[in-house]
Protein backbone atom coordinates (compact mmCIF):
# COMPACT_ATOMS: atom_id res chain seq x y z
CA UNK A 1 0.00 0.00 0.00
CA UNK A 2 2.78 2.41 0.97
CA UNK A 3 4.75 1.63 -2.19
CA UNK A 4 1.71 2.19 -4.40
CA UNK A 5 1.02 5.52 -2.70
CA UNK A 6 4.65 6.56 -3.14
CA UNK A 7 4.52 5.61 -6.82
CA UNK A 8 1.34 7.62 -7.32
CA UNK A 9 2.92 10.66 -5.64
CA UNK A 10 6.06 10.36 -7.77
CA UNK A 11 4.00 10.08 -10.95
CA UNK A 12 1.98 13.16 -9.98
CA UNK A 13 5.16 15.14 -9.24
CA UNK A 14 6.73 13.94 -12.48
CA UNK A 15 3.70 14.98 -14.55
CA UNK A 16 3.56 18.38 -12.86
CA UNK A 17 7.31 18.90 -13.36
CA UNK A 18 7.07 17.95 -17.04
CA UNK A 19 4.17 20.37 -17.58
CA UNK A 20 6.09 23.07 -15.71
CA UNK A 21 9.14 22.58 -17.94
CA UNK A 22 6.96 22.56 -21.07
CA UNK A 23 5.23 25.84 -20.17
CA UNK A 24 8.53 27.48 -19.19
CA UNK A 25 10.27 26.24 -22.34
CA UNK A 26 7.42 27.55 -24.50
CA UNK A 27 7.61 30.90 -22.74
CA UNK A 28 11.37 31.08 -23.33
CA UNK A 29 11.00 30.13 -26.99
CA UNK A 30 8.41 32.84 -27.61
CA UNK A 31 10.25 35.47 -25.59
CA UNK A 32 13.69 34.78 -27.10
CA UNK A 33 12.20 34.90 -30.61
CA UNK A 34 10.46 38.20 -29.88
CA UNK A 35 13.58 39.51 -28.13
CA UNK A 36 15.87 38.66 -31.04
CA UNK A 37 13.48 40.34 -33.49
CA UNK A 38 13.37 43.44 -31.31
CA UNK A 39 17.17 43.56 -31.15
CA UNK A 40 17.46 43.55 -34.94
CA UNK A 41 14.73 46.19 -35.24
CA UNK A 42 16.46 48.38 -32.66
CA UNK A 43 19.77 47.99 -34.49
CA UNK A 44 18.20 49.25 -37.73
CA UNK A 45 16.57 52.20 -35.97
CA UNK A 46 19.84 53.05 -34.21
CA UNK A 47 21.68 53.08 -37.52
CA UNK A 48 19.10 55.50 -38.90
CA UNK A 49 19.25 57.62 -35.74
CA UNK A 50 23.03 57.96 -35.98
CA UNK A 51 22.67 59.53 -39.42
CA UNK A 52 20.20 62.16 -38.22
CA UNK A 53 21.65 65.05 -36.22
CA UNK A 54 19.98 65.86 -32.92
CA UNK A 55 20.47 68.81 -30.62
CA UNK A 56 17.86 68.27 -27.92
CA UNK A 57 18.97 66.95 -24.56
CA UNK A 58 17.32 67.11 -21.18
CA UNK A 59 19.36 67.14 -17.97
CA UNK A 60 19.99 63.92 -16.04
CA UNK A 61 21.53 63.22 -12.64
CA UNK A 62 23.64 60.06 -12.37
CA UNK A 63 23.59 58.61 -8.85
CA UNK A 64 26.34 56.13 -7.92
CA UNK A 65 26.00 54.62 -4.43
CA UNK A 66 28.98 52.76 -3.05
CA UNK A 67 30.41 51.02 -0.03
CA UNK A 68 34.10 50.03 0.10
CA UNK A 69 34.53 50.55 -3.66
CA UNK A 70 38.11 51.88 -3.75
CA UNK A 71 39.12 49.32 -6.41
CA UNK A 72 36.64 50.41 -9.09
CA UNK A 73 35.11 53.77 -8.17
CA UNK A 74 37.59 56.01 -10.02
CA UNK A 75 37.32 53.91 -13.20
CA UNK A 76 33.54 54.14 -12.97
CA UNK A 77 33.55 57.94 -12.67
CA UNK A 78 36.07 58.28 -15.51
CA UNK A 79 33.76 56.19 -17.70
CA UNK A 80 30.89 58.55 -16.86
CA UNK A 81 32.97 61.52 -17.98
CA UNK A 82 33.30 59.87 -21.42
CA UNK A 83 29.56 59.73 -22.08
CA UNK A 84 28.29 61.15 -25.38
CA UNK A 85 25.85 63.45 -23.63
CA UNK A 86 25.84 67.16 -22.96
CA UNK A 87 23.92 67.90 -19.79
CA UNK A 88 24.27 65.74 -16.71
CA UNK A 89 25.81 65.61 -13.26
CA UNK A 90 27.58 62.81 -11.41
CA UNK A 91 26.69 62.21 -7.76
CA UNK A 92 28.70 59.61 -5.84
CA UNK A 93 27.30 58.63 -2.45
CA UNK A 94 29.80 56.99 -0.11
CA UNK A 95 27.72 55.03 2.39
CA UNK A 96 30.20 55.15 5.27
CA UNK A 97 32.95 53.14 3.58
CA UNK A 98 35.74 51.75 5.74
CA UNK A 99 38.30 51.95 2.93
CA UNK A 100 39.68 54.86 0.86
CA UNK A 101 36.72 55.31 -1.48
CA UNK A 102 36.18 58.99 -0.66
CA UNK A 103 39.88 59.83 -0.36
CA UNK A 104 40.68 58.42 -3.80
CA UNK A 105 37.82 60.33 -5.42
CA UNK A 106 38.85 63.62 -3.81
CA UNK A 107 42.45 63.21 -4.98
CA UNK A 108 41.71 61.84 -8.45
CA UNK A 109 39.15 64.47 -9.44
CA UNK A 110 40.61 67.52 -7.62
CA UNK A 111 37.56 67.94 -5.44
CA UNK A 112 37.04 70.69 -2.86
CA UNK A 113 34.98 70.57 0.29
CA UNK A 114 31.79 72.64 0.37
CA UNK A 115 29.48 73.66 3.18
CA UNK A 116 25.86 72.97 2.36
CA UNK A 117 23.02 70.81 3.52
CA UNK A 118 21.07 68.36 1.41
CA UNK A 119 17.34 69.02 1.43
CA UNK A 120 15.65 65.72 2.22
CA UNK A 121 12.52 65.02 0.21
CA UNK A 122 13.03 61.34 1.07
CA UNK A 123 14.14 60.08 4.47
CA UNK A 124 17.79 59.01 4.67
CA UNK A 125 20.82 59.14 6.97
CA UNK A 126 22.59 62.49 7.39
CA UNK A 127 25.57 63.53 5.29
CA UNK A 128 28.98 63.84 6.96
CA UNK A 129 30.67 65.99 4.30
CA UNK A 130 30.28 67.02 0.67
CA UNK A 131 32.99 67.54 -1.96
CA UNK A 132 32.54 68.96 -5.46
CA UNK A 133 34.60 69.29 -8.61
CA UNK A 134 34.00 71.53 -11.61
CA UNK A 135 37.28 70.71 -13.33
CA UNK A 136 35.60 68.52 -15.95
CA UNK A 137 32.85 68.88 -18.54
CA UNK A 138 30.17 68.04 -15.96
CA UNK A 139 30.03 68.60 -12.19
CA UNK A 140 31.06 65.76 -9.89
CA UNK A 141 29.61 65.64 -6.38
CA UNK A 142 30.79 63.36 -3.58
CA UNK A 143 28.56 62.91 -0.54
CA UNK A 144 29.89 60.97 2.40
CA UNK A 145 27.11 59.82 4.74
CA UNK A 146 26.49 57.57 7.69
CA UNK A 147 26.12 53.92 6.79
CA UNK A 148 22.51 52.99 6.08
CA UNK A 149 22.58 50.53 3.20
CA UNK A 150 22.28 50.84 -0.56
CA UNK A 151 18.66 52.04 -0.58
CA UNK A 152 19.50 54.77 1.91
CA UNK A 153 22.49 55.87 -0.20
CA UNK A 154 20.31 56.00 -3.31
CA UNK A 155 17.76 58.14 -1.48
CA UNK A 156 20.52 60.55 -0.48
CA UNK A 157 21.59 60.81 -4.13
CA UNK A 158 18.02 61.51 -5.22
CA UNK A 159 17.71 64.21 -2.56
CA UNK A 160 20.94 65.85 -3.74
CA UNK A 161 20.11 65.66 -7.45
CA UNK A 162 19.21 68.82 -9.36
CA UNK A 163 17.51 67.39 -12.43
CA UNK A 164 14.03 65.91 -13.11
CA UNK A 165 15.35 62.50 -14.16
CA UNK A 166 18.03 60.44 -12.48
CA UNK A 167 20.00 57.35 -13.42
CA UNK A 168 21.07 54.92 -10.73
CA UNK A 169 24.02 52.61 -11.32
CA UNK A 170 26.45 50.44 -9.37
CA UNK A 171 29.94 51.56 -8.43
CA UNK A 172 31.47 48.48 -10.08
CA UNK A 173 29.91 49.21 -13.46
CA UNK A 174 30.82 51.20 -16.57
CA UNK A 175 28.48 52.68 -19.16
CA UNK A 176 29.13 52.56 -22.87
CA UNK A 177 29.64 56.05 -24.23
CA UNK A 178 26.20 56.11 -25.88
CA UNK A 179 24.34 54.42 -23.02
CA UNK A 180 22.92 57.57 -21.42
CA UNK A 181 21.67 58.94 -24.73
CA UNK A 182 19.99 55.63 -25.54
CA UNK A 183 18.31 55.16 -22.17
CA UNK A 184 16.80 58.67 -22.20
CA UNK A 185 15.58 58.38 -25.80
CA UNK A 186 12.24 56.75 -24.82
CA UNK A 187 11.45 59.81 -22.66
CA UNK A 188 11.50 61.99 -25.79
CA UNK A 189 8.81 59.87 -27.45
CA UNK A 190 6.64 58.98 -24.44
CA UNK A 191 5.54 61.71 -22.04
CA UNK A 192 4.14 59.11 -19.63
CA UNK A 193 7.45 57.29 -19.15
CA UNK A 194 8.43 57.12 -15.47
CA UNK A 195 11.20 54.50 -15.60
CA UNK A 196 13.45 52.81 -18.14
CA UNK A 197 15.86 49.93 -17.65
CA UNK A 198 19.13 49.35 -19.49
CA UNK A 199 20.97 46.20 -20.52
CA UNK A 200 23.45 44.71 -18.06
CA UNK A 201 26.31 42.80 -19.63
CA UNK A 202 29.22 41.05 -17.96
CA UNK A 203 32.47 43.07 -18.01
CA UNK A 204 34.75 40.13 -17.18
CA UNK A 205 36.99 39.56 -20.21
CA UNK A 206 36.00 42.85 -21.86
CA UNK A 207 38.35 45.78 -22.50
CA UNK A 208 36.64 49.18 -22.66
CA UNK A 209 38.36 52.30 -23.96
CA UNK A 210 36.67 55.72 -23.83
CA UNK A 211 33.32 54.07 -23.30
CA UNK A 212 33.61 51.72 -26.28
CA UNK A 213 34.35 48.01 -26.48
CA UNK A 214 37.94 47.67 -27.65
CA UNK A 215 38.21 43.91 -27.13
CA UNK A 216 35.59 41.29 -26.32
CA UNK A 217 36.51 37.84 -25.08
CA UNK A 218 34.56 35.21 -23.23
CA UNK A 219 36.01 34.98 -19.69
CA UNK A 220 38.44 32.13 -19.04
CA UNK A 221 36.83 31.77 -15.63
CA UNK A 222 33.94 29.31 -16.03
CA UNK A 223 31.79 30.87 -13.29
CA UNK A 224 31.93 34.25 -15.05
CA UNK A 225 31.46 32.69 -18.51
CA UNK A 226 28.27 30.94 -17.44
CA UNK A 227 26.92 34.23 -16.11
CA UNK A 228 27.55 35.87 -19.50
CA UNK A 229 25.12 33.41 -21.08
CA UNK A 230 22.69 33.63 -18.19
CA UNK A 231 22.49 37.44 -18.40
CA UNK A 232 22.02 37.47 -22.17
CA UNK A 233 19.18 34.95 -21.94
CA UNK A 234 17.52 36.78 -19.08
CA UNK A 235 17.61 40.25 -20.62
CA UNK A 236 16.65 39.04 -24.09
CA UNK A 237 13.77 36.91 -22.87
CA UNK A 238 11.44 38.18 -20.17
CA UNK A 239 12.48 41.86 -20.17
CA UNK A 240 11.57 42.50 -23.82
CA UNK A 241 8.38 40.42 -23.75
CA UNK A 242 7.03 42.15 -20.63
CA UNK A 243 7.88 45.49 -22.18
CA UNK A 244 5.22 44.87 -24.83
CA UNK A 245 2.37 45.26 -22.32
CA UNK A 246 4.00 47.59 -19.78
CA UNK A 247 4.56 44.65 -17.45
CA UNK A 248 8.23 44.97 -16.46
CA UNK A 249 8.63 44.43 -12.71
CA UNK A 250 12.42 44.68 -12.59
CA UNK A 251 14.85 47.42 -13.52
CA UNK A 252 18.34 46.39 -12.53
CA UNK A 253 19.96 48.52 -9.85
CA UNK A 254 23.09 48.52 -12.01
CA UNK A 255 21.52 50.80 -14.63
CA UNK A 256 18.07 52.40 -14.61
CA UNK A 257 16.47 55.76 -15.40
CA UNK A 258 13.66 57.19 -13.24
CA UNK A 259 11.44 60.25 -13.14
CA UNK A 260 12.37 61.90 -9.88
CA UNK A 261 9.02 63.35 -8.82
CA UNK A 262 7.33 59.94 -9.19
CA UNK A 263 9.99 58.22 -7.09
CA UNK A 264 9.66 60.90 -4.41
CA UNK A 265 5.85 60.51 -4.53
CA UNK A 266 6.13 56.81 -3.62
CA UNK A 267 8.73 57.44 -0.90
CA UNK A 268 11.98 56.53 -2.64
CA UNK A 269 13.85 53.27 -2.22
CA UNK A 270 12.77 50.95 0.60
CA UNK A 271 15.68 50.38 3.00
CA UNK A 272 13.96 47.39 4.66
CA UNK A 273 14.26 45.10 1.62
CA UNK A 274 17.25 43.47 -0.06
CA UNK A 275 15.74 43.89 -3.52
CA UNK A 276 15.25 47.64 -3.40
CA UNK A 277 15.49 47.94 -7.19
CA UNK A 278 12.64 45.51 -7.94
CA UNK A 279 10.54 46.67 -4.99
CA UNK A 280 10.61 50.27 -6.23
CA UNK A 281 9.43 49.27 -9.71
CA UNK A 282 6.59 47.13 -8.32
CA UNK A 283 5.59 50.01 -6.01
CA UNK A 284 5.52 52.42 -8.96
CA UNK A 285 3.16 50.03 -10.78
CA UNK A 286 0.88 49.77 -7.74
CA UNK A 287 0.87 53.54 -7.11
CA UNK A 288 0.04 54.48 -10.69
CA UNK A 289 -2.63 51.80 -11.17
CA UNK A 290 -4.32 52.55 -7.85
CA UNK A 291 -4.40 56.27 -8.58
CA UNK A 292 -5.24 55.82 -12.29
CA UNK A 293 -2.13 57.72 -13.38
CA UNK A 294 -1.10 57.10 -17.01
CA UNK A 295 2.42 55.67 -16.95
CA UNK A 296 4.94 53.65 -18.91
CA UNK A 297 7.89 51.56 -17.73
CA UNK A 298 10.19 50.54 -20.57
CA UNK A 299 13.35 48.62 -21.34
CA UNK A 300 16.03 50.12 -23.62
CA UNK A 301 17.53 47.16 -25.48
CA UNK A 302 20.52 49.15 -26.77
CA UNK A 303 21.55 51.06 -23.62
CA UNK A 304 24.45 48.96 -22.34
CA UNK A 305 26.08 48.91 -18.93
CA UNK A 306 29.06 46.64 -18.27
CA UNK A 307 29.15 45.22 -14.76
CA UNK A 308 31.58 42.95 -12.96
CA UNK A 309 30.28 39.49 -12.12
CA UNK A 310 31.45 37.24 -9.27
CA UNK A 311 34.19 34.90 -10.48
CA UNK A 312 33.87 32.33 -7.70
CA UNK A 313 30.96 30.26 -6.42
CA UNK A 314 31.18 31.64 -2.89
CA UNK A 315 30.51 35.23 -3.97
CA UNK A 316 27.97 34.15 -6.58
CA UNK A 317 25.95 32.16 -4.07
CA UNK A 318 25.93 35.11 -1.65
CA UNK A 319 24.70 37.37 -4.46
CA UNK A 320 21.93 35.00 -5.54
CA UNK A 321 20.73 34.52 -1.98
CA UNK A 322 20.29 38.27 -1.70
CA UNK A 323 18.51 38.45 -5.02
CA UNK A 324 16.09 35.66 -4.08
CA UNK A 325 15.33 37.23 -0.72
CA UNK A 326 14.77 40.56 -2.45
CA UNK A 327 12.38 38.88 -4.89
CA UNK A 328 10.47 37.28 -2.01
CA UNK A 329 10.23 40.57 -0.12
CA UNK A 330 9.08 42.50 -3.19
CA UNK A 331 6.36 40.01 -4.12
CA UNK A 332 5.04 39.48 -0.59
CA UNK A 333 5.04 43.18 0.23
CA UNK A 334 2.81 43.84 -2.79
CA UNK A 335 0.74 40.66 -2.72
CA UNK A 336 -2.41 42.76 -3.14
CA UNK A 337 -1.63 42.65 -6.86
CA UNK A 338 -2.92 39.06 -6.87
CA UNK A 339 -6.32 39.97 -5.47
CA UNK A 340 -7.40 42.98 -7.52
CA UNK A 341 -8.50 43.09 -11.15
CA UNK A 342 -7.28 46.70 -11.50
CA UNK A 343 -3.72 45.41 -11.97
CA UNK A 344 -4.60 43.69 -15.27
CA UNK A 345 -1.74 41.99 -17.11
CA UNK A 346 0.72 43.08 -14.43
CA UNK A 347 -1.15 40.64 -12.19
CA UNK A 348 -2.04 37.82 -14.57
CA UNK A 349 1.28 37.65 -16.42
CA UNK A 350 4.15 39.53 -14.75
CA UNK A 351 3.41 38.84 -11.08
CA UNK A 352 2.48 35.19 -11.74
CA UNK A 353 5.63 34.68 -13.82
CA UNK A 354 7.89 35.95 -11.05
CA UNK A 355 5.95 33.98 -8.45
CA UNK A 356 5.93 30.64 -10.26
CA UNK A 357 8.99 30.70 -12.52
CA UNK A 358 11.35 32.73 -10.31
CA UNK A 359 10.40 32.60 -6.63
CA UNK A 360 9.09 29.01 -6.55
CA UNK A 361 11.27 27.65 -9.36
CA UNK A 362 14.15 26.33 -7.19
CA UNK A 363 11.73 24.23 -5.14
CA UNK A 364 9.92 22.92 -8.22
CA UNK A 365 13.18 22.16 -10.04
CA UNK A 366 14.91 20.40 -7.13
CA UNK A 367 11.90 18.27 -6.18
CA UNK A 368 11.17 17.60 -9.85
CA UNK A 369 14.71 16.35 -10.49
CA UNK A 370 14.64 14.22 -7.33
CA UNK A 371 11.30 12.69 -8.36
CA UNK A 372 12.64 11.78 -11.81
CA UNK A 373 15.72 10.17 -10.23
CA UNK A 374 13.51 8.25 -7.78
CA UNK A 375 11.25 7.03 -10.61
CA UNK A 376 14.31 5.83 -12.51
CA UNK A 377 15.73 3.99 -9.48
CA UNK A 378 12.36 2.33 -8.82
CA UNK A 379 12.16 1.13 -12.40
CA UNK A 380 9.19 3.36 -13.24
CA UNK A 381 11.15 4.95 -16.09
CA UNK A 382 13.37 3.04 -18.51
CA UNK A 383 16.98 4.03 -19.14
CA UNK A 384 16.17 4.97 -22.74
CA UNK A 385 13.32 7.28 -21.70
CA UNK A 386 15.43 8.87 -18.94
CA UNK A 387 18.31 9.56 -21.34
CA UNK A 388 15.99 10.94 -24.03
CA UNK A 389 14.15 13.14 -21.50
CA UNK A 390 17.42 14.57 -20.17
CA UNK A 391 18.98 15.04 -23.61
CA UNK A 392 15.96 16.88 -25.03
CA UNK A 393 15.77 19.18 -22.00
CA UNK A 394 19.48 20.02 -22.14
CA UNK A 395 19.55 20.49 -25.92
CA UNK A 396 16.48 22.74 -25.89
CA UNK A 397 17.93 24.91 -23.12
CA UNK A 398 21.30 25.11 -24.86
CA UNK A 399 19.80 26.18 -28.20
CA UNK A 400 17.75 28.96 -26.58
CA UNK A 401 20.69 30.18 -24.50
CA UNK A 402 23.13 30.27 -27.42
CA UNK A 403 20.51 31.91 -29.65
CA UNK A 404 20.11 34.72 -27.13
CA UNK A 405 23.89 35.10 -26.76
CA UNK A 406 24.73 35.20 -30.48
CA UNK A 407 21.80 37.53 -31.24
CA UNK A 408 23.18 40.05 -28.77
CA UNK A 409 26.74 39.65 -30.07
CA UNK A 410 25.65 40.17 -33.68
CA UNK A 411 23.52 43.25 -33.03
CA UNK A 412 26.35 44.82 -31.02
CA UNK A 413 28.71 44.39 -34.01
CA UNK A 414 31.13 42.37 -31.88
CA UNK A 415 33.41 39.87 -33.60
CA UNK A 416 34.00 36.62 -31.75
CA UNK A 417 37.08 34.49 -32.15
CA UNK A 418 36.55 30.78 -32.80
CA UNK A 419 38.02 30.19 -29.34
CA UNK A 420 35.28 32.31 -27.76
CA UNK A 421 32.55 30.48 -29.67
CA UNK A 422 33.79 27.20 -28.21
CA UNK A 423 34.03 28.78 -24.77
CA UNK A 424 30.40 29.85 -25.07
CA UNK A 425 29.32 26.34 -26.09
CA UNK A 426 31.31 24.80 -23.23
CA UNK A 427 29.91 27.25 -20.70
CA UNK A 428 26.41 26.54 -22.01
CA UNK A 429 26.87 22.81 -21.42
CA UNK A 430 28.19 23.33 -17.90
CA UNK A 431 25.39 25.78 -17.10
CA UNK A 432 22.67 23.35 -18.15
CA UNK A 433 24.24 20.28 -16.56
CA UNK A 434 25.18 21.50 -13.08
CA UNK A 435 25.30 25.28 -12.69
CA UNK A 436 21.53 25.77 -12.68
CA UNK A 437 21.02 23.00 -10.13
CA UNK A 438 23.61 24.55 -7.79
CA UNK A 439 21.98 27.97 -8.09
CA UNK A 440 18.53 26.44 -7.60
CA UNK A 441 19.73 24.86 -4.35
CA UNK A 442 21.34 28.17 -3.34
CA UNK A 443 18.08 30.05 -3.83
CA UNK A 444 16.10 27.32 -2.10
CA UNK A 445 18.21 27.73 1.05
CA UNK A 446 18.32 31.55 0.88
CA UNK A 447 16.04 32.02 3.88
CA UNK A 448 18.46 30.42 6.34
CA UNK A 449 19.75 33.25 8.55
CA UNK A 450 18.49 35.99 6.21
CA UNK A 451 17.46 38.38 9.01
CA UNK A 452 21.10 38.79 10.03
CA UNK A 453 21.99 40.08 6.55
CA UNK A 454 19.02 42.39 6.16
CA UNK A 455 20.72 45.80 5.84
CA UNK A 456 24.18 44.68 4.74
CA UNK A 457 25.68 45.60 1.39
CA UNK A 458 26.32 42.68 -0.93
CA UNK A 459 30.07 42.07 -0.92
CA UNK A 460 31.91 40.43 -3.80
CA UNK A 461 35.55 40.55 -4.80
CA UNK A 462 36.33 43.56 -7.03
CA UNK A 463 39.10 43.87 -9.62
CA UNK A 464 40.30 46.78 -11.74
CA UNK A 465 38.54 47.14 -15.07
CA UNK A 466 40.27 46.01 -18.29
CA UNK A 467 42.27 43.35 -16.49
Amino acid sequence: MFIETARAILISIGIFYSLYLFVYATFLLVSVTIGASELYRTKQLSTLHNVISHDYYFPVSIVVPGYNEEVTICDTVHSLLNLDYRLYEIIVVDDGSKDNTSKLLVEEFKMTKVRRKVKKSIRCQDEEFIYESYAYKVPIVLIRKKNGGKADALNMGINASRYPYFVCMDADSMLQSDALERIVRPVLTDENLIACGGVIRIANGVVLENGKVKKYEMPDNMVAAMQVLEYERSFLASRILFDMFNGSLIISGAFGLFKKDMVIAVGGYDHTTMGEDMELVVRLHVFCLKNQIPYTIKYATDAVCWSQAPDNMRDLRKQRRRWHLGLYQSLTKHKQILFSSKFGLVRTVSYMYFLIFELLSPYIEIFGILSVIAMFLLGMVTTRVAIAYTAISLLYGAVLTLSAFFSRIHTQNIELRAKDVWKAIGACIFENVGFRVILAYTRMTAFIGYKKRKLQWGKIKRVKFNQ
